[in-house]
């Protein structure tokens, strides 16, 4: 296991390596730049202007640009946002923490519910209960999340039960501990159900048909005819072989850990990476969107490193060995 992790990360390196130069090249031959906003700023001079690309070496040729910026960001200098006026690095610490809470409240969510909802659905096939999971499931596959978040946040502004965005309340210098906890759990209910919605009903009908399919498997009927109870071959036996597909899809999951979902942020008004990337990308910020796409792309790959080993801990027949 410890030479697939190597070899894997060795791999892992040209990817990311290619990601960003690809990435880089893309920013760069899309017509205009941010300076030719400021440009048209009579407050801001060309010397000004000139200064900013001498110092960023940003009028020189493409590749030669990509290579100033490898090797300041392997110095872990992630250069200068211009849209944000301040280091890449500030931009981002500022708003990593306010997403990581809100992904991890809807990743949570998401599989808490999604694989005991499969689960049950599974084990009652045809049944009432499996009716009514599965068309809860098409219905939160068909509503856009969108739309969801714009209806979840008209019912609370009409019943006054939860805040109608942001992630703090406006006394919340003046709350105790258990009083903060409380408020942050009502600002993240709206936009962590938005999120998750469509990931449970997704999730659920891929491990009810996992599930289904290995009930079918002989060894599940050799254990019914042992006389294993009910809940052994189910939870035990036939459990740990339909989850397998879903652990390669928790790792994919992980790489969204905090690129959260830029529509719902903005819509719901929290303060996370999203919303920051998001106008990154229309500014054309160099380097705060070299910086965003270079997280995703190394929690992509963990991601990945993490759902082999998790694999490989989970069925005993998962073997990395080099043959």
């Amino acid at each position: 296991m410890i030479s697939f992790m190597i070899r894997r990360i060795l791999i892992a390196i040209p990817l990311l390596l290619g990601i960003s130069l690809l990435t880089f090249i893309l920013i760069q031959i899309t017509p205009g730049n941010y300076f030719d906003t400021l440009k048209l700023n009579p407050q801001v001079s060309g010397d000004t202007i000139a200064r900013y690309e001498n110092l960023y070496h940003l009028n020189e040729p493409t590749f030669k640009q990509y290579f100033y910026w490898l090797k300041n960001a392997l110095n872990f200098d992630f250069g200068y946002s211009f849209f944000y006026n301040c280091p890449v690095v500030n931009v981002i610490g500022g708003r990593l923490w306010n997403t990581f809470v809100l992904s991890l409240s809807s990743l949570l969510l998401t599989w808490l519910v999604a694989i005991p909802l499969g689960v049950w659905a599974a084990v009652n096939r045809g049944k009432w209960a499996d009716k009514i999971i599965s068309f809860l499931s098409f219905a939160g596959l068909s509503v856009p999340s969108f739309f969801l978040a714009i209806l979840l946040l008209y019912v609370a502004s009409r019943t006054h039960g939860l805040p109608l965005g942001g992630m703090q309340s406006v006394y919340y210098d003046d709350m105790n501990g258990i009083e903060r906890f409380i408020d942050l759990l009502k600002h993240l209910l709206i936009p962590t159900i938005v999120i998750s919605l469509g990931s449970i009903a997704s999730l659920q009908r891929i491990m009810r048909g996992n599930m289904l399919d290995t009930l079918r498997q002989q060894y599940v009927l050799m254990a019914r005819a042992k006389g294993l109870p009910e809940y052994r071959v189910t939870y035990v036996h036939a459990l740990r072989n339909a989850i397998n597909p879903l652990i390669t899809i928790f790792g994919y999951h992980l790489s969204d850990i905090l690129s959260g979902a830029a529509l719902i942020e903005i819509i719901c008004n929290w303060p996370g990476l999203g919303s920051v990337m998001l106008t990154a990308v229309r500014a054309k910020d160099l380097y705060l969107v070299m910086t965003s796409m270079l997280m995703g792309g190394i929690l992509l790959l963990l991601g990945n490193l993490l759902a082999d080993i998790l694999l490989a801990w989970s069925d005993p027949r998962i073997r990395y060995e080099k043959k």
